[in-house]
């Protein structure tokens, strides 16, 4: 499929889950309630109906939120992977999502007595994201080159070390146990438009900077060398494309706790329909993330309704053995 035409199709798809995801749930919103509640908040009208309410209200926040998430971590994995030319770099398996947990969880437990407390969020997390990438890339960093098994393995070893912390956290600050453990498993539950409101500058900062740099990302995947002899400068490159990747999953975990495989998944697949261009790659990326999100997220609130399933655990339903696979294809090349 060309990019002229897959890109547009992104859109309309994501534009049919819009619609879809707030047309399903408990109470049934008719397409025509949503277009006539879309056209009332428009024009600022006051009165609504209780199905119009439900939509605008609970809905639509919930949507576009998790659209935002879904975009910022397929960014992020987009990034990441072309910044280890390592088809495995996804935030939430090499930890830098764990991280990010980890600043959130400081500020849901202690940041009671915090200022902006709503900004205190996404910054803390965005300061965990960015420790444990740095953390990452140090230890996986040898000689000079980042292979995929000790990118992993580093990985892994943060990842179960800040969960750890987490964890301890959790043990020697009993209250709101439950709601804390449950966020961690991801969830878009009683969100609301502050939400949207605090994640979108973020969002709009690392996805607009990652972007800026598409063509040293497409140099990137040549090697080092000769992206030093075509001009890049990796040193500048590089610590800005993991400060904007660590904003984006950062921000991201703040607002929707953990959410994994997403940025492994979706980044892999508009790759294979469009190529590895950058340009194109991190926009069709983006449509692809959110639609992603969303339609999981219609998956976790209907399927066992009225029980809603943590959206973690069906990204990860969908991302494990997808994970599996490219470990199981890529098996030669790894090391």
């Amino acid at each position: 499929m060309s990019k002229s035409v897959f890109i547009p199709a992104l859109g309309l798809a994501l534009l049919g889950a819009l619609v879809l995801a707030g047309a399903v749930g408990a109470v049934r919103v008719a397409p025509s309630e949503i277009i006539s509640a879309s056209t009332a908040w428009l024009f600022g009208a006051e009165s609504l109906s209780a199905s119009q309410f439900i939509w605008l209200k609970v809905r639509l926040p919930r949507i576009i939120l998790s659209a935002i998430v879904g975009a910022s971590l397929a960014i992020s994995g987009t990034a990441l992977q072309g910044l280890f030319r390592n088809p495995m770099a996804e935030p939430y398996i090499i930890g830098v999502s764990s991280g990010g947990a980890l600043g959130a969880t400081l500020v849901l437990m202690f940041g009671e007595g915090l200022m902006f407390l709503s900004l205190s969020l996404p910054v803390f997390a965005f300061l965990g994201a960015l420790a444990a990438t740095g953390l990452v890339y140090g230890l996986s960093r040898v000689d000079g080159r980042v292979s995929t098994t000790t990118l992993l393995l580093a990985g892994i070893a943060v990842s179960s070390f800040v969960s750890a912390l987490i964890s301890l956290l959790m043990a020697l600050n009993g209250e709101d146990l439950y709601s804390v453990f449950f966020w961690l498993m991801g969830s878009f539950s009683a969100r609301n438009w502050g939400h949207v409101q605090m994640i979108l500058p973020f969002f709009v900062i690392g996805s607009a900077t990652i972007f800026f740099y598409y063509r040293e990302l497409n140099v990137m995947l040549l090697g080092d060398d000769k992206a030093a002899h075509l001009g890049v400068d990796l040193e500048k490159a590089r610590p800005v494309l993991l400060g904007a990747t660590a904003l984006l999953a950062g921000a991201a975990v703040s607002v929707s706790g953990l959410i994994g495989f997403v940025g492994l998944i979706v980044p892999h697949i508009v790759r294979l329909i469009i190529g590895p261009d950058h340009k194109t790659l991190i926009p069709a990326a983006a449509l692809g993330g959110a639609l992603f999100m969303v339609v999981t997220d219609i998956i976790a609130r209907t399927v066992l309704s009225p029980t809603e399933i943590p959206i973690g655990i069906v990204t990860a339903l969908f991302g494990a053995p997808f994970f599996i696979y490219l470990l199981r294809t890529r098996r030669r090349t790894i090391g």
